[in-house]
């Protein structure tokens, strides 16, 4: 059994040859941190999470390592009980660019910001319309902490932040740290490894240039079984040779470089120059539903092509393998310093996410033999340029008990969505469709020219923020947000937060707050087809989105999206003594106008005729078509529980948290009537209402341990399916993950650990098991089983 890879290895022989001093790993710090200086949710540089307002929770570096996955939104999940992260496998681009949510409202409703600066979007839109931010393009090696603001924070930092704000920051350590780390699931697949490596130097009095790099490769995994259709094939056709399974439902085959620098350079004694970057490029593949000769349209033969059959390529059936290659950079700089009582800042951000999807094992039927297996599908492309001003001053008033701090700023911000189309036999439609062959690149459609276009939408802030110490023991927070967009007009949002310390180690905290998710040009713009499986016909479908404003659309009812719009309020209560911590807090947000996906129109020959005119790739064989709109009104509620302690335990350090997340959410209003069941049920039941971990560390001399039990509880799948609804409620499921270190020389540290220790899964999709998927590919939590991993890290 291979234990380590090669590049553990060489990071193990470098450390070893460096004679330098280690210092001794700190145990994975507590989710919540409350001695730790934040910076986000407030315009202060002094705040501590215990200080705040509003509950932050502070993931620091060492809590981060302690979760083998390469990806920041595992490890957020898996420390975070209100934050959720799905799979979903042979999705489309979801497959690669998941979806995370906070509180259990929509990925996009939840800001992300780089050191403070709001990060751009990924050029992905989900399945609901979302479109967030890519958390995996961002590597873990040169972050310091993130910090999550869980509560509404529009008013201080305009669109999206109404489930919260998460702040990534990134390190400005000097030295070098570096790790390699193998690992394989017990199903003996999915090997995975990584490699990761921060230096950082000095630069002047205080500044510092942190470079950073990580790479991860991860194999592909299935958790598959034959389907029904295939083996009756195989039966009656014994000479050819099916595969077993046809079809694979997983993880995607994937690898990804990420990295990062960090640069603090100062000027002089008042005036110091920043800025920072980040770039990725991840390539992956994944199979698409099993294409069975016996039914599927693209084997029937055709006056157009005498002689051929697409059995003389794919005479055992085809599932086609969907990539993705995608390019991720941002680059953000600025000068800040002090001026005349003032503390200033201004800056320039630009960021790019650009995703290049490819079809192979594939074909375009009404091209016949002239066909390609392999396709350019065409890009998707999201930019976003960002300028700020922002300024902050103590403003020393008699009638406080210390000085107020007034924060004042101007935001300019312009976007960009763009479509690139593929090759012309992705989307194209060749002469045996007239004999009913399908069009386009069977399994992804490409982007046909009459769906490429560049659209931009502009946006104009200016705020302030004033923080009032009434009392000695009572804080109030004001803030207002003007914004005007050029898509959809003007928003004005507003927050009141207060804090009442009962004693030095007790406080209260509240909140209320607007805000609002503005509409992206990629939303207002996109336009998709889509194919999938009737899993009880087992025929592929095909689906058609337009853009709202497309003029099929507006037909059909489609009318241009509008923002939307929330009202927070929390209410909590925080606690110290000696090594423990706590915090209480309840949350209830109120969303309108939340966007989601039309009742499906059948496709009519008259609308089929409209749609080939519009030159909509696959229009031929379109069988329905949506579009995105406003569709919902939903109120969430929930309490969010953690503590931790930490302090002295048989003759060693100890540590143990514990965090539990109660989510409800409730559609209060609906404009859809088809669909609005499933959408309901998927919004209102399909995320745990209930999740909890419990961690406990222990370091003794040069060991140490961890042990982290995970809990989700029950949630529900809904699915449309033709005719007949898919739903199934699956149970509450632990997960618990079990590591042990030994620091092998003052540099060198080797961990070994397990992932879901029990091999545990959840409940089989029984309504999924015509296409061979045994779990549900919306499952809240991985649903591959236990994953052994070794991790050996040096530091010097």
């Amino acid at each position: 059994m291979k234990l380590l890879s090669t590049a553990a290895w060489g990071v193990l022989a470098l450390a070893l040859a460096s004679q330098a001093q280690a210092q001794q790993t700190p145990s994975p710090s507590a989710v919540t941190e409350v001695e730790t200086v934040v910076v986000t949710g407030t315009r202060r540089a002094d705040r501590t999470a215990f200080e705040s307002a509003a509950p932050v929770d502070v993931v620091g570096q060492e809590t981060l390592k302690s979760i083998a996955s390469d990806e920041i939104m595992n490890k957020l999940a898996a420390t975070t009980p209100s934050f959720n992260v799905q799979r979903l496998p042979a999705a489309d681009g979801q497959a690669f660019v998941r979806p995370a949510t906070l509180r259990g409202l929509s990925p996009d409703q939840t800001l992300v910001l780089v050191n403070g600066k709001r990060r751009h979007r990924s050029a992905v839109l989900g399945g609901r319309g979302q479109q967030g931010v890519d958390l995996a393009s961002i590597g873990t090696s040169g972050l310091e902490r993130i910090e999550v603001l869980r509560d509404g924070a529009s008013a201080q930092y305009g669109s999206d932040a109404i489930a919260g704000v998460i702040n990534i920051i990134l390190s400005t350590k000097t030295g070098f740290e570096g790790y390699g780390q193998y690992g394989r699931y017990y199903a003996g697949d999915g090997d995975k490894t990584e490699i990761g490596a921060r230096y950082g130097f000095a630069l002047g009095q205080g500044g510092s240039l942190v470079a950073a790099l990580d790479y991860a490769k991860a194999e592909a995994t299935s958790r598959t079984r034959q389907r029904p259709d295939a083996i009756a094939f195989q039966a009656a056709n014994p000479n050819i040779k099916v595969p077993n399974p046809v079809q694979r439902w997983g993880q995607p085959d994937r690898e990804v470089w990420r990295g990062s620098l960090n640069l603090v350079l100062p000027i002089n004694d008042a005036v110091e120059a920043y800025g920072f970057a980040t770039y990725s490029d991840m390539t992956g593949v994944t199979d698409f539903n099993w294409r069975n000769p016996s039914t599927d349209g693209s084997y029937r033969t055709s006056t157009a092509f005498p002689g051929w059959s697409l059995s003389q390529i794919y005479p055992a059936g085809f599932a086609p393998k969907f990539g993705q290659d995608e390019t991720n950079s941002s680059v953000n700089g600025g000068l800040r310093g002090d001026a005349m009582a003032w503390s200033w800042d201004v800056s320039a951000g630009w960021g790019q996410d650009r995703v290049d999807y490819v079809l192979s094992n594939s074909s375009n039927a009404s091209f016949g033999p002239q066909s390609p297996t392999r396709f350019d599908d065409g890009a998707l492309i999201q930019k976003e340029t960002t300028l700020n001003l922002d300024a902050s001053r103590p403003l020393a008033w008699s009638f406080l008990a210390k000085p107020a701090n007034l924060a004042l700023g101007l935001e300019a911000r312009e976007e960009t969505y763009e479509i690139k189309a593929g090759d012309r036999f992705s989307w194209d439609v060749g002469p045996g469709a007239a004999a009913g062959l399908p069009s386009g690149s069977n399994g992804f459609p490409g982007y046909a020219p009459s769906q490429a276009g560049s659209w931009d939408q502009s946006s104009y802030a200016g705020y302030v923020d004033l923080e009032l110490p009434l009392t000695g023991r009572f804080d109030l927070n004001l803030a207002l947000r003007h914004e005007d967009f050029s898509e959809f007009g003007q928003t004005t949002d507003g927050k009141l937060a207060a804090r009442f310390e009962v004693t030095p180690n007790f406080a209260l905290r509240g909140a209320v707050s607007s805000g609002f998710r503005a509409p992206t040009a990629g939303q207002i713009n996109n336009t998709r087809t889509s194919q999938g499986l009737n899993t009880t016909t087992l025929q592929l479908f095909t689906a058609g989105r337009l853009s709202p404003v497309n003029p099929i659309a507006v037909a059909l009812g489609g009318k241009p999206l509008e923002p939307e719009e929330s009202k927070n309020l929390s209410l909590g209560a925080v606690f110290r003594e000696g090594g423990f911590t706590a915090s209480v807090d309840y949350y209830r947000i109120e969303v309108d106008n939340r966007f989601a996906v039309s009742p499906n129109f059948t496709v009519t020959p008259a609308l089929r005729a409209q749609l080939v005119a519009a030159g909509v790739p696959g229009a031929d064989s379109l069988t329905t078509v949506s579009y995105f709109t406003n569709s919902f009104d939903t109120r969430t509620q929930g309490v969010d529980v953690v503590g931790a302690w930490r302090g002295g335990l048989w003759g060693g350090r100890a540590g143990l948290t514990a965090a539990w997340n109660w989510n409800d959410t409730k559609v209060t209003r609906s404009k859809l009537t088809e669909v609005s069941r499933l959408a309901k049920i998927n919004l209102e039941d399909g995320l745990p209402q209930n999740a909890a971990n419990v961690s406990f560390d222990y370091a003794r001399g040069v060991f140490s341990g961890l042990i982290r039990a995970r809990w989700s509880g029950e949630w529900t799948d809904a699915q449309a399916n033709g005719a007949a609804d898919l739903i199934q409620t699956f149970a509450g499921k632990t997960l618990i993950d079990l590591s042990v270190s030994a620091q092998v020389t003052p540099a060198i540290k080797l961990t070994v650990g397990a992932e879901n220790l029990f091999d545990t899964y959840p409940d089989e999709a029984t309504f999924q098991a015509s296409r061979g998927l045994i779990y549900s590919r919306n499952a809240p939590y991985d649903t591959d089983g236990g994953l052994w991993y070794a991790r050996l890290a040096a530091k010097f």
